[in-house]
């Protein structure tokens, strides 16, 4: 084996990280960023809850941050959650949605511990080929891999996909021993942005609140009993808080039809094989009412801390309740 870059970092990868989670029934938060701010709030809300942490980013937010600084954001996260808060919770730095061999090669060369390589939208021998050729690259490094069947549907990023492929059960068992992978994300009805379902594919509560169609557990169970024990990744969970757009709303912003995933059939996914849990668009949401409600109330701010600051604040508390309430990974060291 080829040597450990991304320990040069601090960073682990998620082989032990998702055992455990698999045995205990809980998964572990794979929380995506593309600043300092996020970064921060990320490594604070997981410290103070004790909660082992994914922290991921796309090929766009790659790109934001630079890939040079970005591996230095990692390092610095790292060691800030060592020297000032310390704590010894362990830290994942894994791309989401790697769309080609390349992109996964890069990555591995600059610390990433653990890279997704996502093919799903190709056809299946071509998925098969392709997330293999990852693989036995990545595995030189001992960096692990995720794979991915079936198509969300949604907006995030580069990703973009109008209708959702579920996954098929009987392709999970010659998917994975074909390509070696160390986890798998499936497609059960969960979707990627902040409006991840049209008011017409929901019902209303008594509360006139759009409650929309409930996870395909069935296909879950199925899959479980075909791969036990296999590490099982749900994309596109955000909950959407009707909160934080009732905020973005009232200060500004326009937010549409806005549904998204109820925490409770997140946490009902986690006691099973789920043991990567995706969320994006909640912290999105989040800070941006954090900011809105900021210059709604002190319009003339220009201090970039002044807006920030309450927005990284939102943030903690956010990815806390998801740590504590939703994914069951506090305490979980």
């Amino acid at each position: 084996m080829e040597k450990k870059i991304y320990e040069e970092l601090g960073l682990v990868n998620t082989r032990e990280m998702f055992k455990k989670a698999v045995d205990g029934g809980y998964a572990i938060p794979a929380y995506n960023f593309n600043n300092m701010e996020q970064l921060q709030a990320i490594m604070i809300a997981c410290a103070e809850t004790n909660s082992p942490v994914i922290i991921q980013v796309s090929k766009g937010a790659r790109s934001y941050a630079n890939e040079t600084l970005l591996k230095h954001m990692a390092k610095g996260a790292v060691e800030m959650v060592r020297k000032d808060l310390k704590s010894n919770i362990p830290i994942v730095l894994h791309l989401d949605h790697g769309d080609s061999y390349e992109l996964c090669v890069s990555c591995i060369e600059s610390g990433f511990s653990s890279v997704m390589i996502d093919g799903s939208h190709l056809p299946y021998d071509e998925n098969v080929a392709l997330t293999k050729k990852v693989v036995e690259y990545a595995h030189q490094y001992d960096v692990t891999v995720e794979g991915e069947l079936g198509v969300l549907a949604g907006i995030e990023d580069d990703v973009v996909a109008e209708k959702s492929t579920y996954t098929k059960p009987e392709e999970v068992i010659e998917f994975v021993q074909k390509t070696g992978v160390d986890s798998l994300a499936i497609s059960i009805g969960t979707s990627h942005g902040a409006n991840k379902f049209k008011p017409e594919q929901c019902t209303k509560n008594e509360d006139g609140v759009y409650i929309p169609p409930a996870l395909r557990f069935d296909i879950l169970q199925e899959i479980e009993e075909k791969i036990p024990g296999f590490p099982i990744v749900l994309h596109g969970s955000s909950s959407v808080p009707m909160e934080a757009v009732k905020i973005i709303n009232e200060n500004g912003g326009a937010l549409k039809d806005s549904v998204g995933i109820p925490e409770s059939q997140i946490r009902k996914a986690t006691e099973s094989a789920v043991c990567k849990v995706n969320i994006d668009s909640d912290g999105r949401l989040w800070m941006t009412a954090a900011i809105r409600k900021h210059f709604a109330d002190s319009p003339a701010d220009f201090d970039p801390r002044k807006y920030l600051g309450p927005a990284r604040e939102a943030l903690i508390i956010m990815y806390k309740s998801k740590n504590e309430n939703v994914l069951g990974s506090a305490g979980k060291v």
